[in-house]
């Protein structure tokens, strides 16, 4: 039988896969599973399987060294913490190193910020290894603070050689805050999903700053991709204004969301810049109905609440009666709303031009589902590739920049008066164009933040150029 090792309640090991060179575990056999420190977790695809990358802390109260991770993703599994809380962590296996002795074991992932160890040793990890002497400490050896210094001070400890990139968002599962997370980590960049509503902003003219619900401070990053909700344009934007202020890079800055999420100011800047656009009406009061129904040519006609997105809050009204209920009914509400000529001859279809940094990068036409008015994807309608035109890509580039948009999805109708702008969006989704078009649009928006800060990738031993100076994929002129 192989000789165990006796070990007591606390052990310094050490997990070489993942590059962390010495961690100080609680031997915990009451807990069945083990547990890593990790933050900023994230899952991706490599040739095909699930991958997760994720950085830690291993140092007990420390967040310096930071040591960024990736392994296969096993699994995810609900796991009960000490507290009672379940929580779906990903699994992870890797070779613990301990004693002299190296073997496999399974890792679940999760935030270990608040607790005494960073690492937690569980018991299907030591079954027929190791036997426990919970009144001992350090039974395989301690080690010495210099010890530490030595082991962490190389550069290739600390995670990451790439920017630091905060997303902005509320919903980590949605597919394009994933697709961003997956481009930014496949560019070696360091990814942080930060819930909007989790971030909190110090104002202070010596030391303003930008917390996170887990203690981090949140000042040192590279840049920001705001993908924010229109119910929290108002905290979003100041989040955003807040960044900026810290010379933080915002991919798109917050007085150009704030302006392209007002329906009605936008259109006026759009106008006012010589961009053809929908004949609309807006008035503040249920007496001025008829007026503005003959404003925008009679029935039919499109009634638009200024705060809606994705197609909701958009209603065709067949028939002046019509128009006029939903007209009163919005108001009755005290609803901001736009009342628009109804292009008949768009037959339900619009074209979405997403655009970056001046260009457009991909294009797609949108078809309304069965008896529906305007081709929604979100709202059960299709996509397919187009070709666009050159007056179509003008008017969209020329859009995104009047309304200083660095990453804009435009939507254009065709009408008998020619291409017109209908919305310009300042968090487009990504994934109806990228199904459609199978171009890296998610790339391209990293690319950018990289052209911005003049970031280049460090050039591979076989390469012969730049890696950035390849295109995610063939832009459209």
């Amino acid at each position: 039988m192989e000789k165990k090792l006796i070990v007591g309640s606390e052990e310094w090991c050490s997990f070489p896969s993942l590059g962390i060179p010495a961690i100080k575990a609680r031997v915990d056999s009451g807990a069945k599973t083990s547990s890593l420190h990790a933050y900023n977790i994230q899952t991706f695809k490599r040739d095909g399987e699930p991958w997760v990358s994720f950085e830690a802390h291993p140092l007990q109260h420390l967040r310096r060294p930071s040591v960024r991770c990736e392994a296969k993703l096993l699994d995810k599994r609900m796991v009960r913490s000490s507290s009672g809380e379940a929580e779906k962590r990903p699994v992870i296996r890797t070779s613990l190193s301990i004693g002299g002795s190296v073997w496999d074991i399974e890792l679940t992932l999760t935030n270990r910020d608040s607790m005494g160890y960073r690492m937690l040793l569980g018991r299907e990890a030591m079954l027929g290894r190791m036997l426990v002497d919970p009144s001992e400490s350090f039974c395989l050896g301690d080690v010495r603070p210099s010890e530490l210094e030595e082991y962490y001070r190389d550069e290739h400890h600390i995670a990451g050689t790439g920017l630091r990139i905060g997303l902005l968002a509320s919903n980590p599962d949605l597919y394009s805050n994933q697709r961003i997370m997956e481009a930014g980590a496949e560019r070696g960049h360091r990814m942080s999903f930060l819930d909007i509503r989790q971030c909190y902003m110090k104002l202070d003219p010596n030391e303003p700053e930008v917390h996170y619900r887990d203690g981090r401070i949140l000042n040192n990053l590279d840049a920001v991709i705001p993908r924010i909700r229109p119910s929290q344009t108002f905290y979003g934007c100041a989040l955003t204004r807040h960044f900026e202020s810290l010379d933080v890079f915002a991919l798109n800055g917050s007085a150009a969301i704030s302006q392209s999420r007002d329906k009605l100011f936008s259109l006026q800047l759009l106008q006012q810049n010589g961009l053809n656009i929908p004949t609309s009406g807006f008035a503040n009061s249920p007496v001025d109905t008829n007026e503005l129904i003959e404003m925008v040519g009679g029935a039919p006609l499109i009634v638009k609440l200024l705060e809606g997105t994705q197609g909701r809050g958009v209603v065709l009204a067949e028939t002046r009666k019509a128009g006029e209920s939903v007209i009163n009914a919005f108001k009755s509400l005290k609803a901001n709303l736009l009342v628009q000529e109804f292009i008949r001859e768009a037959q339900g279809r619009d074209l979405r031009l997403f655009v970056i940094d001046g260009k457009v990068v991909a294009a797609i036409q949108r078809e309304a589902a069965p008896g529906e008015f305007r081709a929604n994807i979100h709202q059960g309608g299709t996509a397919s590739v187009v070709k666009v035109t050159v007056e179509e890509k003008r008017l969209a580039i020329k859009a995104a920049k009047v309304l200083g948009l660095k990453v804009a999805g435009v939507d254009i109708i065709r009408s008998k008066k020619g291409p017109l702008l209908l919305e310009v969006n300042s968090s487009p989704g990504l994934e109806g164009i990228e199904s459609a078009t199978r171009k890296d649009v998610a790339g391209a928006m990293i690319m950018s933040i990289e052209k911005a800060l003049k970031w280049r990738p460090p050039i591979a031993a076989n390469s012969t150029a730049p890696a950035g100076d390849a295109e995610p994929s063939a832009p459209e002129d």
